[in-house]
């Protein structure tokens, strides 16, 4: 028997795999921290890509606002905020023209103490940071549509503002190809209507998802949407597998995002030999609930055979979602028919359809065990999902539907890995 060690809910996790049955075990290559995250920081603030350093451009009168992720992702907010103040006070733009607000997109609001972590102590205290809160309609405006014909609707502060500065990470996503750059305005700081329309619109690649396809539909849209709302500068990181920052990317939206790419294809892209018939994908780092640990799927999706068995291994501590309960009533249908009731008005919930349209694509492409204790039996049945009492249950369930000689894969990072293969050899 292989014995495998996967994180999982913070502590490492072993499995037993028989070896005949092991194809490969895939994940981050490994990759050294900066040295010294603060001179790197500093670093990147002194050289932008493509652009002039802040100091040189911003007024003293500008209204600025810094978009930055949210405590579902590990962006070093903390660290890459008090230089940047820094340099805007340096340019003369007082703290009370200075906000930061969390792109929650349509996650939960972040509580006070959850805040205070993100930014730090200092800059909490120093200028107003604030939750997008996306469901109070007060706080959006109409922009009208975008150039894919997407409902426009953006948070006021960052409308109103006269210098907007994304923060965030880059890794390959399956909605837009990688995360980062405009993906911090939409869906970050938009209404639920306009990212339900850009979720729908990443349903339509054909069955596999957009992960790690830099240009496509969804992204040009994100683009004009951050061009709309005056998002030039971006400040993003690039994580290894512990969290630590590998690379840093400060300038204007469209070079810096594309740097920043080339590292994460880099560290994340990952070559597989064959084409397994049993993908298990282990949901470190996006760990939080299925809303999050989803993204395990689409690199699975992308590398197990036609019919095959997909094992979703996730702690999932606060379940499929805290917010977006709804979507139970309806995940487990065919993908079509949530899209049509979608569209009918049957359903309304914009976001929640999207997704599970997602999900749905994935379970027509292979059947789905999930072993996770934050998510009952009953739930994994209304994600149309197999319930595993345990991980090993799981992997034996998975090898008698794929038969004893069945070549299993594991994925120990799978929301951040791009599989690309499969190669000779």
């Amino acid at each position: 028997m292989a014995i495998l060690t996967i994180p999982f809910g913070g502590e490492p996790y072993e499995l037993e795999i028989p070896d005949r049955n092991l194809a490969e075990v895939l994940g981050p290559k490994p990759s050294r921290a900066v040295p010294d995250l603060d001179a790197a920081i500093e670093a990147a603030l002194d050289a932008p890509i493509a652009q002039s350093p802040l100091e040189v451009w911003v007024e003293p009168t500008d209204k600025v606002i810094i978009v930055s992720d949210d405590a579902t992702r590990l962006t070093p907010v903390d660290r890459m905020l008090p230089p940047l103040l820094r340099r805007l006070n340096a340019a003369g733009v007082p703290n009370d023209r200075i906000g930061c607000i969390m792109a929650l997109g349509t996650h939960r609001y972040m509580t006070e103490d959850e805040l205070r972590a993100k930014v730090g102590t200092a800059v909490f205290e120093q200028i107003r940071v604030f939750n997008h809160e996306w469901r109070d309609s007060r706080t959006l405006v109409d922009l009208g549509t975008s150039s894919q014909g997407t409902p426009l609707l953006v948070n006021r502060a960052v409308v109103e503002a006269d210098v907007v500065i994304g923060l965030g990470t880059i890794v390959p996503h399956h909605i837009p190809g990688f995360s980062g750059s405009s993906k911090i305005i939409q869906p970050g700081v938009c209404g639920d209507r306009t990212t339900a329309e850009t979720h729908l619109l990443s349903c339509e690649s054909g069955g596999d998802s957009y992960l790690g396809i830099e240009d496509n539909p969804v992204r040009r849209d994100m683009d004009d949407m951050a061009d709309r709302v005056g998002l030039r500068t971006i400040f993003n990181a690039v994580l290894n597998d512990t969290g630590e920052v590998v690379g840093l990317f400060y300038g204007a939206m469209r070079p810096a995002f594309r740097a920043g790419v080339e590292l994460a294809r880099e560290l994340y892209g990952v070559e597989y030999r064959e084409t397994p018939d049993i993908v298990l994908a282990n949901s470190h780092p996006c760990d939080l609930d299925f809303w999050q640990s989803h993204k395990s799927l689409y690199p699975a999706q992308r590398m197990v055979r036609p019919g095959g068995t997909i094992i979703v291994c996730t702690p999932a501590p606060e379940g499929v979602s805290p917010v977006h309960t709804e979507l139970l009533e309806f995940t487990a249908w065919p993908s079509q028919d949530i899209k049509a009731a979608y569209r009918d008005g049957r359903l309304t919930k914009g976001v929640a359809c999207a997704l599970a349209i997602a999900w749905a694509m994935v379970r027509e492409h292979a059947s789905v065990i999930n072993y996770s204790p934050g998510i009952t039996s009953e739930e994994k049945a209304a994600l149309g999902h197999t319930h595993a009492p345990t991980l090993a249950w799981a992997v034996e369930e998975a090898l008698r539907r794929q038969g004893p000689d069945a070549h299993l894969s594991v994925l120990t990072h799978a929301p951040e890995l791009l599989p690309i293969g499969p190669i000779a050899g």
